[in-house]
């Protein structure tokens, strides 16, 4: 490993504080321009109560987020959900989400039939599976499927799973990016649903496939930043990066005016962000970037007096965006979270989210109009009439990167450039996956790459995945 003086981190997401904490044993200089760590991970309180007002739970099968929560002592805070058991509102009517299914995409024919997701026609034709020609390099995952099993699979489960991750539209994002575990079924032209029963019946790893924390998600910035900090990270807020130029001993880093003097630098900040510090040193890397494109999403958080309610089961529902509710998702997080249950027993807690790729209108709508939408939708689909003692409205605008066919080229293209400039490297949810643990070994991967000079061009095959 070469001898590193000064490394200095540009965003203070959870990427950028695990790529700090991966670097600790040198010194290192975290700097955020807003006035809070955590970026999507953030918590706050609606009703007196805690509650997560960004992402909510983490992928478990994936090690890393796991991982990096013990390290920096919440392990003993981890818990999964208190149920899976989620539903779709699928032609007016809250239907169960089909098992044996990837990502939308049935690997069990019967209980896509019992779920009576699809109409009659559209389970006909998911059950008349069609060949299609085998490619090499990538597809639409809309596509695919649709020309497999029809568009109602499409419309009706793929759309509202991929929407809950990317907040896209099928029919552009990537297969080989959002789904790499249906690449060898679709290279070969092997048949889908047969493909998928096979993936779903392996035996999977022991655990939950999701964890939570007691208190939320947001803890995990909190804590994480407190580890940074007894490590003798200077890690710093409301300090927006103005400028960044390369030197002959390294990097120039200006910051609120000041001038830092940087051996290696990790860029852990949003697609734009990236490209306005690249533009003038890394030109290549910044066109690439700049073609990267964002969703917006609004959360809605509303806490309920419990003996007001109806009987909610379940973790919550999906909307399909063809039946064109306000709402795409609802959770019942009191159900979902025991933590969140014991902490406020007379309290019920749920949200909404509304909002996908280029069709943002709901984020310039007031927080009273977003609760209304909100709440005639539950109504509509649950016979929820009670009114919310306390609300809260968290807009995510450029929130969620959209990973289109070709994705995957493009972040090979990025890297190489990237890597050309030496001592800098990216890291974040633009590039390996949008979940929680793919930014998490993103940014250890960033960190490898400014230590260990010569690894920052490798390929992206591979590396997917929440």
């Amino acid at each position: 490993m070469a001898e590193v003086r000064h490394v200095v981190v540009i965003g203070g997401g959870v990427a950028g504080l695990t790529a700090a904490w991966a670097a600790r044993g040198q010194r290192v200089t975290l700097l955020e321009a807003s006035g809070r760590v955590g970026g999507k991970l953030r918590g706050g309180e609606v009703g007196g109560v805690r509650v997560d007002l960004g992402a909510e739970s983490m992928l478990a099968r994936r090690p890393e987020a796991v991982e990096l929560a013990r390290e920096v002592g919440l392990g003993g805070e981890l818990e999964p959900p208190s149920t899976a058991k989620a539903a779709i509102w699928s032609r007016d009517a809250l239907r169960p989400l089909p098992g044996g299914q990837l990502m939308g995409v049935p690997g069990d024919l019967a209980a896509l039939a019992a779920s009576r997701v699809l109409s009659p026609e559209g389970l006909a034709r998911a059950e008349d599976e069609r060949a299609t020609e085998a490619f090499e390099d990538d597809v639409a995952i809309g596509a695919y499927v649709a020309d497999r099993l029809g568009r109602e699979v499409v419309d009706r489960l793929v759309e509202p799973l991929l929407g809950g991750v990317y907040a896209g539209h099928a029919d552009e994002i990537s297969l080989r990016a959002s789904v790499p575990a249906l690449l060898p079924i679709a290279r070969a032209g092997k048949p889908l649903v047969e493909g998928v029963r096979e993936l779903t019946s392996r035996p999977s790893a022991a655990g939950p496939v999701f964890q939570g924390l007691r208190g939320g998600l947001g803890t995990l910035p909190e804590a994480l930043a407190a580890a940074c900090r007894a490590a003798g990270v200077d890690l710093r807020t409301d300090s927006p990066v103005q400028e960044l130029s390369r030197t002959p001993e390294g990097w120039r880093v200006v910051v609120n005016g000041e001038v830092l003097h940087a051996d290696a630098v990790v860029l852990a900040v949003p697609a734009p962000a990236a490209a306005r510090l690249l533009r003038a040193e890394v030109p290549a890397a910044a066109s690439e970037l700049d073609g990267i494109e964002y969703a917006g999403m609004a959360l809605v958080t509303m806490a309920f007096r419990r003996a007001e309610l109806p009987g909610l089961t379940g973790s919550g529902f999906l909307v399909p965006p063809v039946d064109g509710r306000a709402i795409k998702a609802s959770t019942f997080s009191s159900n979902k979270w025991g933590w969140l249950a014991e902490s406020a027993p007379d309290s019920f807690l749920l949200r909404t989210s509304l909002g996908r790729h280029r069709e943002e209108a709901a984020l310039d709508l007031d927080d009273e109009e977003l609760v209304a939408r909100s709440l005639a939708d539950l109504a509509e689909a649950v016979g929820l009439r009670a009114r919310p003692y306390d609300a809260a409205v968290t807009r995510w605008r450029g929130g969620l990167p959209q990973y289109p066919v070709g994705h995957l080229d493009r972040v090979g293209r990025i890297r190489a450039a990237v890597a050309a400039a030496g001592g800098l490297a990216v890291c974040g949810a633009a590039y390996d996956g949008v979940g929680i643990p793919a930014c998490i070994a993103s940014a250890r991967r960033a960190v490898n790459e400014v230590l260990t000079p010569g690894t920052g061009a490798r390929g992206t095959e591979g590396t997917m995945g929440a």
